[in-house]
């Protein structure tokens, strides 16, 4: 199979995004997505994305983690397949889609040649379904999320730590681990273990969600957390009603690195 790609990231989250709006990649199995996900044999990605046709929105987003497994959502991976998608001209700068988790809108707030800021609405969050684990708190953010605070994520063993508590007994089919430093009442820093790519990542956009909401708890009447990741910066916007998190957005870059083409 001869296949046509484009690699996109955002804030160092980085994928393999194939135009699927003529069904060309249907048959793809999760040994040939692992493959091109691969760093030393294949492209190398966090993970792939299948833009797809839809008869009610601009477009449907399938997400595959870096070992070809089925994803929830991924937000960098929503904001870039936004920005592939107007940079194919399948979409204009704003509208709908439809991911696993279901509708999200997106809005190109900006772009220059290949660099566009792209904003994308996640789902709502409610408090009652965040759980607390000692100090540490779980919620899910279209994917699970696991948020522990910490005084230097620096000094953080990211993957070791990660790796005990992403394969704890208590979270059914894994999670995703986040370290978080508080900078200051509107800014935090984030290290992230992610599931289906087993290591960490330079960005987590769900993570940088649950994060910012988890932080927001404790800094009553902001409306917004600065989220300085090791791959770029990210920002998220939610307001706090009652018992729950909504009008939720992820904000962010989305580049696009390069296109070619490979056979599998």
């Amino acid at each position: 199979m001869d296949i046509q790609f484009y690699k996109y990231q955002g804030a160092g989250n980085d994928f393999v995004l194939l135009d699927n709006r003529q069904s060309s990649f249907d048959s793809l199995t999760t040994k040939q997505i692992a493959h091109l996900c691969n760093r030393k044999t294949g492209i190398g990605a966090d993970g792939l994305m299948l833009l797809n046709r839809h008869p009610e929105y601009d477009f449907e987003m399938i997400y595959f983690n870096a070992d070809g497994s089925g994803a929830t959502m991924c937000g960098n991976g929503g904001r870039c397949i936004s920005a592939f998608a107007n940079d194919l001209k399948a979409t204009g700068k704003s509208g709908r889609f439809l991911a696993s988790d279901g509708p999200h809108s997106f809005e190109i707030t900006s772009k220059e040649n290949n660099l566009s800021t792209v904003k994308i609405s996640m789902k709502n969050v409610d408090l009652s379904g965040i759980e607390h684990i000692g100090n540490d708190f779980f919620l899910h953010t279209g994917s699970p999320h696991y948020i522990r605070f910490v005084e230097n994520v620096e000094k953080q063993d990211v993957f070791n730590d990660g790796w005990k508590i992403r394969y704890d007994a208590r979270f059914k089919g894994g999670t995703n681990v986040n370290f978080v430093q508080k900078i200051n009442e509107n800014t935090i820093k984030i290290r992230t273990y992610e599931r289906g790519v087993e290591n960490e990542t330079l960005a987590c956009g769900t993570g940088a969600t649950a994060a910012a909401l988890i932080f927001s708890m404790g800094n009553n009447g902001i409306e917004a957390v600065n989220v300085q990741a090791r791959g770029g910066d990210l920002t998220v916007f939610f307001k706090k009603e009652n018992n729950l998190f909504t009008n939720v957005f992820l904000q962010g870059p989305a580049t696009k690195v390069f296109e070619g083409g490979i056979k599998i």
